[in-house]
């Protein structure tokens, strides 16, 4: 296992979270890297490009998907941790699910970060297996299940209402014994929202970041999603690419201007990684 600490993320440079979905049905990339062998390459491969984590997941949350038993998850993801540990992977990993069983035995067998989709309402033996473990833990707010999500979300005040779920779910991590270091917060773009709900809360990143009187770094999913290929009138997510860089972009400028750290998750981690170094240059220049 390779530690990984929220910290060390550069509040002037965004991190790069590579996606690697052993999954028969995601919706960018389903099918892709169900073999273990195809999986650690693709992670290998992401890593060359300029990654800095690398999150591998088992279970699709695309809208109008169905959960995964525990069992079926670890069958996928653990022969990719293995294989990943015996090859001397250079970069901590992440596993993104919901499921504390899932979590124990992926940080058993490498994984060093649990990204939880439904920041630990879905189960609630999460938030002690993070605090028992001293692992990073990423808490993202979602309207709904997978399953529905998407059908006519609904918000009074999107904004007020995502920071109240964070702050509710930042303060139940802190009693749980969860260190304040090892919260990360995604405000879930794309997971129980419109486009015009997605573009409020992309217009307010900054504030997303403050709970409690602290600042925890910002995970953010943009890439490929459905509101990217709204905007773009893009029905394919591998047509997708420039909406994506539009949206990395606009994600950098305003963290890196403000100093709020961030984690980007991406698929094209070669390309995005261009888009932040541009944008960081024109960002921080004298």
């Amino acid at each position: 296992m390779l530690f990984f600490s929220p910290s060390q993320i550069d509040p002037l440079c965004p991190l790069l979270l590579g996606v690697v979905n052993v999954t028969p049905d995601s919706f960018s990339d389903g099918g892709q890297f169900l073999d273990p062998g195809v999986a650690a390459g693709r992670a290998w491969e992401l890593t060359s490009q300029g990654a800095g984590l690398i999150d591998l997941g088992a279970e699709s949350t695309r809208p109008g998907a169905r959960p995964e038993p525990a069992d079926v998850q670890i069958q996928r993801l653990v022969p990719v941790l293995k294989r990943l540990e015996g090859e001397r992977f250079s970069l901590p990993l992440s596993v993104d699910t919901t499921s504390a069983e899932v979590a124990l035995a992926c940080l058993d067998a490498g994984a060093s970060v649990v990204n939880d989709i439904s920041a630990g309402t879905f189960d609630p033996g999460m938030f002690d297996l993070a605090a028992r473990r001293g692992c990073p833990v990423v808490l993202m707010h979602m309207q709904g299940r997978p399953a529905t999500m998407q059908k006519a979300p609904f918000y009074g005040d999107v904004l007020a209402e995502v920071k109240a779920f964070l702050q509710e779910r930042v303060l139940a991590a802190l009693e749980a014994g969860i260190g304040e270091g090892n919260i990360l917060l995604d405000p879930g773009i794309g997971f129980g929202k419109t486009l015009a709900h997605n573009l409020a809360l992309l217009g307010a990143l900054p504030s997303l970041s403050r709970h409690a009187n602290r600042l925890f770094p910002l995970v953010l999913g943009v890439s490929r999603k459905g509101m990217i290929g709204q905007l773009t009138d893009k029905d394919s997510p591998y047509e997708r690419i420039f909406g994506t860089a539009g949206a990395v972009a606009w994600c950098t400028a305003e963290c890196v201007r403000t100093q709020t750290p961030l984690v980007l998750r991406v698929h094209d981690v070669g390309a995005m990684l261009d888009v932040v170094k541009v944008v960081k240059a024109l960002a921080t220049r004298e």
